[in-house]
């Protein structure tokens, strides 16, 4: 397992002053591409089985997902937020963000929106 082998190398105590700088993302990676080579896949072929292995498919059912590939999914998910998420501290960040929305088409009304409003 490339997630498990990248966790020890990183814990280990010879290692860890040299792999301070390196995230554990890349060193999954690292591990990923050196099983595919040993497996007798080029680069390419390596790096685009990472990439689908890292890149979440909005139209896959999750619901059909055993343990294991949801919790790597939800990592996935989890590492994608954090990466895209604004912080107080952040140069660009703005308290109040107020966002205008085209209305291209007309809105469609729903019929249990309608009926709660009347019982009101």
């Amino acid at each position: 397992d490339c997630s498990l082998a990248a966790e020890q190398l990183k814990n280990n105590p010879r290692h860890k002053t040299y792999l301070e700088g390196v995230s554990l993302r890349q060193l999954k990676k690292l591990y990923r591409l050196l099983k595919g080579h040993l497996g007798g896949e080029s680069l390419a072929e390596s790096l685009e089985k990472f990439q689908q292995e890292e890149t979440i498919d909005p139209e896959e059912d999750m619901n059909k997902l055993d343990d294991m590939e949801l919790a790597k999914r939800k990592s996935i998910m989890d590492e994608l937020f954090e990466k895209n998420r604004k912080k107080k501290d952040d140069p660009d960040f703005i308290y109040d963000v107020a966002v205008e929305f085209p209305q291209d088409e007309q809105l469609e009304s729903c019929g249990w929106d309608i009926e709660s409003g009347e019982e009101i």
